[in-house]
């Protein structure tokens, strides 16, 4: 159930509603916007009279939600929801956000090059793994904490908000120190322990969609995030396994828009994962956000033939530069900013 307060409602009024539901043994869950709050109620809503609760002081509506995803979905809340990052970094704003740097935190001086390069382009937030899951056992698996130094110290140095990604939820603490934003990758997707872990922490979550994921799973997966109290969730549409092989991934843009139908939270899209092309980034970052894209998460690197992880489709800095020159009429056309 989903019971929309009035504008006028006072806190007290809030309050009582929260109790009562708490006395049935359900969890409420406020969401407070802009104009009114919204309390959505987890559990086994048929216990609950609706009428009854229209009934109520300072109640509007109390209606009942048919999608799985009650808190993340957009009968829930209306408004578009803002991740405040950092300072003046927000995802899911009028501008777009733009996330870059290598793969993987390989040291100090290439993640500084890539940091100082995409920060003069226009980038707000840098990128980098330090722990790294590899489909094979003796690939570069990240430096781990030194890497997690590594991106504070260069993000710090740059003014750059940090993205980086959580493997285990014994590090959630750790990564939380040195990080703005926790990446949640595909294939942890569906590692329920870790959503709900990071769901109890209130910096922001990069939550990836999973390389076969239906949309409905992957709003359940941010269900678990939101319900265990974290409303700071950005979806990331990084491309699915399809039967494509000229292709990383197959880029599913049509996630974008129907994401926005169905969901009030941002959601940013992932060229270089999904295409494993650096020639396919600028065509598919321009339809990203020509789609509603709230942001871009691209691969950037000084030397990527030199890079332990992921060079081959990783952008040199001149070519990130070009490509925010090249996005900032599109950005312009659907009334955004870069």
């Amino acid at each position: 159930m989903i019971i929309v307060m009035r504008k006028s409602a006072s806190d007290d009024q809030i309050k009582a509603i929260i109790n009562e539901i708490n006395e049935k043994g359900l969890k409420p869950m406020p969401l407070y916007g802009t104009e009114r709050t919204v309390i959505a109620v987890i559990g086994d809503e048929r216990i609950l009279d609706q009428q009854h609760i229209k009934s109520l002081p300072g109640v509007s509506q109390a209606m009942m939600v048919l999608p799985p995803y009650k808190m993340v979905s957009r009968e829930t809340k209306y408004e578009d929801t803002i991740v405040k990052v950092k300072n003046d970094i927000e995802v899911g704003g009028n501008k777009i956000q733009m996330m870059a740097g290598p793969c993987a935190v390989e040291n100090y001086k290439f993640t500084k090059e890539a940091a100082k390069a995409c920060r003069a382009a226009g980038a707000r937030i840098l990128r980098g793994g330090a722990f790294k899951p590899r489909t094979g056992p003796y690939s570069f698996q990240g430096l781990g904490e030194e890497g997690l130094k590594i991106l504070r110290q260069v993000g710090d140095e740059e003014d750059m908000a940090i993205v980086t990604e959580i493997l285990d939820i014994r590090d959630i603490d750790l990564v939380a120190e040195y990080s703005d934003i926790l990446q949640i990758g595909a294939r942890n997707m569906q590692n329920f322990n870790l959503l709900e872990e990071v769901g109890k922490i209130k910096k922001p979550i990069l939550l990836k969609r999973g390389l076969s994921a239906k949309i409905k799973e992957w709003l359940l997966a941010a269900e678990y995030i939101l319900s265990n109290g974290n409303p700071n969730v950005i979806l990331c549409e990084r491309g699915i396994r399809t039967f494509e092989r000229e292709t990383r991934s197959t880029l599913a843009l049509s996630s974008v828009p129907l994401i926005k139908e169905l969901s009030h939270l941002p959601i940013i899209v992932d060229p270089s994962h999904s295409t494993g092309k650096p020639s396919l980034i600028p065509p598919m970052t321009k339809a990203a956000i020509a789609c509603g894209a709230d942001g871009i998460i691209v691969e950037v690197h000084p030397k990527p033939d030199e890079a332990l992880c992921d060079g081959q489709q990783a952008l040199i800095p001149e070519q990130f530069a070009k490509l925010i020159e090249e996005l900032k009429p599109v950005a312009k056309a659907v009334g955004r900013t870069m």
